[in-house]
């Protein structure tokens, strides 16, 4: 027994000893800049929130004031049916820590049992006429591997690094549904305005089917005036009409998205009343923190360095420490008496001699893997700041495109104004009111659209930029337990 325990105390010793390479973090290609104009050349000619004014917080969607679709965003960390399979792969990434974590501590089994024995009188050396005997067993065993290179540790190490890609992935995913929502919502009351403006058309184009009947029973009109001011009131009619689809398949998706059937829920049509917020930028390196998919991704960088590890400590040999105690008796009277005790144990070593280099070969593989893994890293980073500078492109860009269509609708209008007083006055034909009221509503509508298009990029930009999450969210590996 003193031998025994001087042999446990050597392997507890030498279980400080490990074979992998010290993490760090692989560097990122992002721009060394102080402030976002350094950095974003997007930037240049457009005036956004800057980093003094504030930054992006987790309810980021209240940076457009508008309670209906702060209400439809609360529901969906609530009934979201992709959130709630994100979160479950995150419980079972924790799980799967505590399955690694238990091969640091020794595996006790029992296994009692009772039998009543009778050996063949057939058997070579057996008595003449052989006895039944009884067999009473209380085993114990007892057996744990010396964690000597530190493979354990870093499978625990790896599969924490793991369940903390997973809940920067559950963030990534919580980001994308709550984006998703956002953009649907704003599809959907660009569609409200476009039903109400196209309203307003289909009223102002019956007036002006009245007023050629009017000249045409006057004599003052042909009859073709009459045939075209209705044929326009048509199309207008079916372009009203047709917004009704758009508008249901947004409203459809609203609802999933939220975790309601598309045939219990409803929106309003209400007036919209949009508004493009100052999103703030901040730095780049701020960017790197913010975003939970450049997180995941070096999360499993870090996984991948300790399966070098891993594969290193496979040329090693493996040592164990096993015991089995017990007692054992012929008859229930004698089982459980001193004598009855019987006990073993001792360390066991096995390393592998030849395998043909498949160990080499799993070496090799985990570099690999760690060299694909930078390399989705920085990949992601790249694409980070690619979506940032795209849409602060559209908005910087559409910001002067909707002052520029501003002006042209007004001036649309005011055409349309003066073509159909000369009309009614007979100076001109019915044809360039008709040429008017084309190019006054296709104004109106590519204004509506831009700002539609302004509201969709600011929702991007927002999920570009992380969306207000942080990566000192993520579970401590401390905590992973």
């Amino acid at each position: 027994m003193r031998r025994a325990g001087w042999i446990c105390g050597a392997l507890v010793f030498t279980a400080g000893c490990r074979v992998s390479t010290p993490y760090v973090p692989p560097p990122a290609p992002a721009p060394a800049a102080k402030t976002p104009a350094d950095a974003y050349k997007e930037l240049n000619g457009w005036k956004t929130a800057q980093p003094a004014e504030g930054t992006l917080r987790g309810k980021w969607w209240e940076l457009f004031g508008d309670p209906q679709l702060n209400r439809l965003e609360e529901r969906v960390d609530v009934s979201n049916q992709d959130l709630k399979a994100a979160e479950a792969r995150f419980r079972e990434a924790r799980a799967l820590v505590r399955i690694e974590r238990s091969a640091e501590f020794p595996v006790v089994s029992i296994s009692p049992g009772i039998g009543n024995l009778r050996d063949s009188a057939k058997a070579p050396y057996a008595p003449a006429n052989p006895e039944p005997a009884g067999d009473f067993a209380l085993p114990l065993d007892v057996s744990w591997e010396a964690d000597i290179w530190g493979r354990i540790r870093q499978r625990v190490a790896a599969t924490r690094e793991e369940a903390q890609a997973e809940a920067a992935d559950l963030e990534s995913v919580r980001l994308i549904l709550h984006a998703e929502l956002a953009v649907d919502y704003f599809e959907l009351r660009s569609a409200d305005a476009q039903k109400r403006l196209l309203d307003e058309t289909v009223e102002s184009y019956r007036e002006a089917l009245q007023l050629t009947t009017h000249r045409f029973e006057e004599g003052a009109a042909p009859k073709s005036d009459v045939s075209q001011a209705k044929t326009q009131l048509d199309s207008a009619q079916v372009a009203d009409t047709d917004i009704a689809v758009a508008r249901a398949e947004f409203e459809h998706a609203i609802a999933v998205l939220t975790g309601a059937p598309p045939s219990a829920f409803a929106i309003a049509e209400i007036p919209p009343a949009l508004a493009v917020p100052n999103v703030p930028v901040g730095v780049p390196s701020q960017m790197l923190e913010r975003r939970p998919d450049i997180a995941a991704a070096e999360r499993r960088v870090a996984e991948a360095n300790e399966e070098i590890g891993i594969a290193r400590a496979a040329f090693y040999p493996t040592v164990s420490l096993s015991a089995v105690l017990g007692m054992e008796g012929h008859s229930i009277a004698s089982w459980l008496t001193w004598p009855a005790r019987f006990w073993a144990v001792g360390p066991s070593m096995a390393e592998t001699v030849f395998d043909a280099g498949r160990r080499r070969a799993a070496s090799e593989s985990a570099l690999a893997s760690y060299d694909a893994a930078v390399a989705a890293y920085r990949q992601t980073v790249l694409a980070a700041f690619q979506q940032v500078e795209d849409n602060l492109a559209v908005l910087r860009v559409l910001e002067q495109e909707a002052r520029q269509q501003q002006e042209a609708t007004a001036a649309a209008h005011e055409s349309l104004e003066l073509v159909t007083n000369r009309y009614r006055e007979g100076a001109d034909p019915y044809l360039q009111v008709l040429t008017a009221q084309t190019i006054a509503l296709a104004n109106e509508r590519n204004d509506l659209d831009i700002l539609r298009r302004r509201m969709d990029s600011s929702v991007l930009l927002v999920k570009a930029l992380g969306g207000g999450w942080t990566a000192a969210l993520l579970p401590k590996t401390a905590d992973l337990r």
